[in-house]
C-alpha cells in the first residue's frame, strides 16, 4: 500500500515521505491519461456499421490510436481512409493509413495529409459513412492554406500564435479562417455521406468547434471576434496576406454542417479518475475545475496563495489550458506546465509538506522539450541553489524546462497518443501529521 511508505512525520525520514508523495502524484497523472485511452473509450460510441462504404479520416495526437480502436471494434467491416498524427504518435493500422506530420508548426507533410484526407471523402454516396476521428494537434498535422496563402504564411502565423498568450479558442479561430479544411470544410467535402465525428476534447469547456480547429464543425460565432485587435496582438511579423484576410469579413457565412459530434473523452473525466485514485490512498481530492485558463505563472501564483493549512492529506486537482506570453526575445526550453510548476515553486518558497505535478496529458509540454511537465517538492528551490540555478531568473527567461531537467524533476512519458489537455495536482499534507 502506497500510504505505508509515508506514515511518518519525523525529520529523519523525509526521503521516504518525498518519494511517496512523488509516486502518488505520478500515479494520479497516469490514471488521468489512462482514462482517455482511445482503445478503452472509443468503441462504446461507434454506431451500427453502415450499409454502404465506411471511410475513416482524422487528425490529431490520438487519431492513430482512435483508428486502431475502430479497426479492432469492427474486424469484419471494410474500412478505408487516412489519419494524420504528429511525428512519433503513429501506431500500426491494417486498413486505415497513418500519416505523420509536424506539430505544433505544420510542415509539407501536413499539407500532404490534408489533401489525402479530402481526397478520401470525395465521391461518396448518401448511404456511406465518414468517421472523423479528431483530437488536439489536428490543426497542425492536417494543414491546407486557403487560396492566396502559402504554407510559409501558416507557419509564421502559427509561431506567432504560440508566443502570443492568446487562449486556445482564439488561436483555433484564427487557424480556421486560414484553412481550406477546418471550420466544417471537411464535413462539407464529404457530402452527401453521413458524417459522425468522434472527438477527444483538449479544449476548456469542450467546445467542439475548437478541437483541432473543427474540421467537421462550423462556428459562426467565431466570425464576430475582434479581428483588428487579434492582428495587432500578433504583431508586425504577421504576413500582410494573413492580416488582410483576418481583417476582412467573410464573403458569406459558413454553411451549417450535417452530422453528429460525440466526445468520447473529456478533461473532466480524467480529473475524476485521478481523484478516485487519490481517495483509494486516503487522500481527499478537491477538483478546482477542468477549464482553468490564464497566464501560467499567474495561475500558479493564485493557486499557491490559495493553499491553506489542511486538517487531512488533500490534493487540489485542476485541468484546462494556461498560456505563456513570450517577449520579443523569445524564451528558453519549456512549456506552459513547466512554467506553471516553476512559478508555483517560487511562490511556495520551499513550503514544507507541499508537492505538485503539472503536465500535459499528450506527453509533450512545449516544443521539443521531450517531457510532459514537471514535479515540485519542498526541496525544489534548495536543490536549485545547490546547482547554481536562479529560479526567478529561469522563470523570467521562460527557461523552466531547462530548470527542471537540471534538477531531474521532469515528467517523461513519451507520446501518450491521447490528449485531454493539462493536468495539475497540488498535494498538501498536514504539518507533523502521521498519514
Amino acid at each position: 500500500m502506497l500510504t505505508d511508505e509515508w506514515r511518518t512525520s519525523s525529520d529523519n525520514e523525509h526521503e521516504p515521505r518525498d518519494r511517496a508523495a512523488r509516486t502518488l502524484l505520478r500515479l494520479m497523472f497516469d490514471a488521468a491519461v489512462a482514462s482517455a485511452d482511445p482503445l478503452k473509450v472509443l468503441p462504446a460510441h461507434l454506431p451500427e456499421p453502415p450499409g454502404g462504404r465506411c471511410v475513416v479520416v482524422g487528425a490529431g495526437k490520438a487519431a492513430a490510436a482512435m483508428a486502431l480502436a475502430v479497426e479492432r471494434a469492427w474486424p469484419d467491416v471494410p474500412l478505408s481512409g487516412v489519419v494524420a498524427v504528429p511525428y512519433g504518435s503513429a501506431v500500426p493500422c491494417e486498413r486505415i493509413r497513418v500519416l505523420e506530420a509536424a506539430h505544433p508548426v505544420p510542415d509539407e507533410n501536413s499539407v500532404v495529409a490534408a489533401r489525402e484526407v479530402l481526397a478520401a471523402v470525395e465521391g461518396l454516396a448518401a448511404d456511406d459513412l465518414v468517421l472523423a476521428l479528431i483530437s488536439g494537434g489536428g490543426s497542425s498535422t492536417m494543414c491546407l492554406p486557403v487560396s492566396g496563402l502559402t504554407l510559409a504564411d501558416k507557419q509564421v502565423t502559427n509561431r506567432l500564435l504560440l508566443a502570443s498568450g492568446l487562449d486556445i479558442r482564439t488561436m483555433n479561430a484564427v487557424r480556421r479562417r486560414l484553412s481550406a479544411v477546418k471550420g466544417g470544410k471537411l464535413a462539407a467535402a464529404a457530402r452527401p455521406a453521413r458524417v459522425l465525428t468522434l472527438a477527444i476534447s483538449d479544449i476548456p469547456g469542450d467546445d467542439t468547434a475548437a478541437i483541432a480547429s473543427g474540421p467537421t464543425v462550423v462556428d459562426p460565432a467565431a466570425e464576430e471576434l475582434p479581428w483588428d485587435a487579434i492582428v495587432t496582438r500578433l504583431g508586425p511579423a504577421l504576413p500582410a496576406r494573413v492580416a488582410n484576410l483576418l481583417r476582412a469579413r467573410p464573403k458569406a457565412s459558413p454553411a451549417p454542417t450535417h452530422g453528429k459530434v460525440i466526445l468520447v473523452a473529456k478533461p473532466a473525466a480524467s480529473l475524476q479518475a485521478a481523484a478516485e485514485l487519490a481517495r483509494q490512498h486516503g487522500i481527499t481530492p478537491v477538483i478546482l475545475g477542468d477549464d482553468i485558463e490564464g497566464e501560467s505563472r499567474k495561475v500558479a501564483q493564485a493557486m499557491a496563495r490559495g493553499i491553506a493549512p489542511v486538517a487531512s492529506p488533500t490534493v487540489f486537482i485542476s485541468g484546462g489550458e494556461t498560456t505563456v506570453t513570450l517577449g520579443s526575445s523569445g524564451g528558453g526550453r519549456g512549456g506552459r506546465n513547466t512554467e506553471f510548476a516553476l512559478a508555483l515553486a517560487c511562490e511556495l518558497k520551499g513550503a514544507a509538506d507541499v508537492w505538485a505535478l503539472a503536465a500535459d496529458t499528450d506527453g509533450e509540454d512545449g516544443i521539443n522539450l521531450g517531457a510532459a511537465g514537471a514535479i515540485v517538492s519542498p526541496g525544489t528551490l534548495d536543490k536549485a541553489r545547490t546547482l547554481g540555478l536562479n529560479p526567478l531568473d529561469c522563470l523570467e527567461r521562460h527557461d523552466s524546462g531547462s530548470f527542471f531537467k537540471a534538477l531531474g524533476d521532469l515528467v517523461v512519458t513519451g507520446p501518450t497518443r491521447t490528449n485531454v489537455n493539462d493536468f495539475r495536482a497540488i498535494l498538501a499534507l498536514p504539518k507533523n501529521a502521521k498519514l
